[in-house]
């Protein structure tokens, strides 16, 4: 969900997962991301988002944050936290949504889960973590809620593509196929205890696994071994990036930010203005009352170029947006992006120019999402 770089350098002491000694064995080129070192790719990131495409890939998120909130006031509290809604959970259920400011900006995008009565996880950004923890406790004044901090005591692997539910059922009794989508299941898998989950950020089927850190090494090799012959790659950042951006994903840090508020971003159907009052409710509700003033729109290159986050949008000359990311896209062989322009200029097959080192590129808007699955 976030790839803001937090501007780590040599002198920096980056986190690491417990898979790092797995990741170095694989021979993965390990970056820099939101304070951690992680892999960005192993193989490439064309092969590794291929194979997710066709067959599975598996990654390592275990960088991302977990909170649980529980308590007799867990619902109200974060019906009031965030813009989604809660209420309509039931047990074993996920929600994605947002954290929103007064004035409607987005502190970061999430997903809450219901694991019982009065029994939230909810799973953050890797680099908000500090920050969207000191903004969750902020607001529980008033509410007969515990919060706690479980990131580092938490292990996530997700496990994406068409084959992902036959590699793993070999090793659950968990009726994978059984759990519909935003839903999961506690389970064993590997003889590991786990929360299996069927969400994932790449536009494929597939499941997610929360664990303990000490157990993951071992799912992670034996999730690897059980695939190999189903095409399963091992996959980083940079395909889960092109994956999720062909999926018309939002990425904290590029699509959403705290000046972005949901409703331009293309997410109006995570905001229940009907629950009541939440953080941000009359902001937003007095933006989608006076229209939105800019849009996410996708981009694809007409001429020669890759399109980047940060680069201008023109139109015959004048710049009408910018772009909040951009890649070759593997899937199409086209190079494409997204970005925000004003309502007027969005709208699909308008001609449009990318200024890409200082020359004038041609593209057009195109409709979002780029890549949809066949169900």
């Amino acid at each position: 969900m976030t790839a803001q770089d937090t501007g780590d350098t040599a002198t920096t002491t980056l986190k690491r997962t417990p898979l790092y000694e797995e990741h170095l064995a694989l021979g993965a080129r390990l970056v820099p991301f939101s304070g951690w070192e992680m892999p960005v790719q192993y193989s490439s990131i064309l092969e590794e988002h291929r194979a997710v495409r066709t067959h599975a890939g598996l990654f390592d998120v275990s960088h991302m944050g977990e909170f649980k909130v529980e308590g007799p006031d867990s619902q109200a509290f974060l019906q009031h936290l965030v813009p989604n809604d809660v209420a309509r959970l039931a047990d074993n259920q996920a929600l994605y949504t947002q954290l929103c400011l007064p004035d409607g900006g987005t502190i970061d995008d999430l997903i809450i889960y219901r694991l019982a009565d009065n029994h939230y996880m909810l799973v953050v950004n890797a680099g908000n973590i500090d920050k969207d923890f000191a903004w969750v406790e902020q607001q529980t004044k008033g509410f007969d809620v515990n919060l706690a901090n479980q990131s580092d005591t938490t292990a996530l692997l997700a496990l994406q593509g068409p084959e992902a539910l036959a590699i793993l059922q070999p090793l659950t009794e968990t009726d994978l196929a059984s759990i519909r989508y935003y839903h999961f299941e506690p389970g064993m898998v590997d003889g590991i205890n786990c929360i299996i989950s069927r969400t994932g950020y790449t536009g494929e089927d597939g499941f997610e696994l929360y664990c303990a850190p000490v157990d993951v090494a071992k799912l992670w090799r034996d999730l690897l071994a059980a695939g190999k012959e189903r095409g399963l790659l091992p996959a980083g950042l940079g395909a889960r990036d092109t994956l999720r951006l062909e999926a018309g994903y939002c990425l904290y840090g590029h699509e959403l930010d705290e000046t972005t508020n949901p409703l331009e971003a293309g997410l109006g159907w995570t905001v229940k203005l009907a629950k009541g009052d939440f953080i941000g409710h009359d902001a937003l509700a007095k933006a989608k009352e006076e229209g939105l003033k800019r849009k996410l729109i996708g981009i694809e290159m007409v001429d020669r170029g890759v399109s980047r986050g940060g680069y201008v949008i023109y139109d015959n000359g004048q710049q009408i947006g910018a772009l909040t990311s951009g890649a070759p896209s593997p899937t199409f062989n086209k190079n494409i992006g997204m970005g925000y322009v004003a309502i007027a200029d969005a709208v699909p097959g308008k001609p449009v120019q990318i200024d890409i080192r200082g020359k004038h590129t041609a593209a057009q808007i195109v409709a979002l999402p780029f890549y949809k699955r066949q169900r």
